[in-house]
């Protein structure tokens, strides 16, 4: 299975219709942790689903291995992990843990890096009778990561480009560690000090020895001198500098 390049790493609302029209009713499902690390020894952790509505909610989660290859997010079937129960239903006021198990063998070997998941936790819709109107089902895709055996710590080493990208400019970011890197909060300062929000909040992910591009908003002469980048990586803000876009 191959999924289409990836931002949504918060929940994203999907909406279905139901039939009629009329006021729309919001979901109760809530998800904690938002993301899962699993140190190599580590076999199995939890993940806790809660349903802070006035009614049933009935989910599925889904756990699938994660790679980016050409700039854009793939998932394939698990092999690795496996979750457990894959369908359950809350009661109104309820939680219920989930199982994330690991079942494969942890990365090892001379350059292992961590290896890469996403649980797929979806809302299924259910029919009541009378009901009209719309109603808000939620989507949930959260991180799994596995450490390797016999690493100390796994952090990312990035490498930072501005690139020319046919009258639009593009921050490229390479990874060369051994761990993942959650960017989000971006600004460019440029050469004359001129600061300027490049993305507010979670730009993505860039996975060990993968390479992902993201096309920037502002005009292309903003970054002609090059500048400062200043990002949130993993949580701890980082400053770059960056040299004038390249073809």
């Amino acid at each position: 299975m191959r999924a289409a390049r990836s931002r949504i790493l918060h929940a994203a609302l999907l909406l279905s219709l139901a039939l009629g029209s009329g006021a729309a009713s919001a979901t109760g499902l809530q998800v904690t942790p938002t993301g899962l690390t699993l140190q190599a020894r580590q076999v199995a952790a939890a993940l806790w689903l809660s349903n802070s509505s006035d009614a049933l909610v009935r989910a599925q989660v889904r756990v699938y291995q994660w790679t980016e290859v050409a700039g854009q997010d793939h998932l394939e079937p698990s092999r690795g992990l496996v979750i457990s129960p894959p369908m359950l239903q809350i009661e109104p006021g309820s939680q219920q843990m989930i199982r994330v198990i690991r079942v494969g063998a942890p990365p090892s070997g001379a350059g292992a890096v961590e290896a890469a998941y996403r649980l797929s936790v979806d809302e299924l819709p259910i029919a009541e009778p009378g009901q009209a109107g719309l109603r808000f089902v939620v989507h949930y895709s959260l991180p799994v990561f596995i450490e390797p055996v016999g690493a100390i710590a796994t952090k990312p080493d990035l490498h930072w480009q501005l690139l020319d990208s046919g009258g639009k400019v593009a921050l490229a970011a390479s990874n060369s560690g051994n761990g993942h890197a959650q960017l989000s909060g971006l600004t460019f300062i440029a050469s004359n000090g001129r600061k300027t929000t490049l993305v507010p909040g979670l730009l993505g992910y860039v996975l060990p020895g993968a390479r992902m591009e993201w096309t920037l908003a502002p005009p292309a002469a903003l970054f002609a001198r090059g500048g400062t980048l200043e990002a949130m990586v993993n949580g701890h803000k980082t400053s770059v500098a960056l040299a004038s876009p390249t073809r």
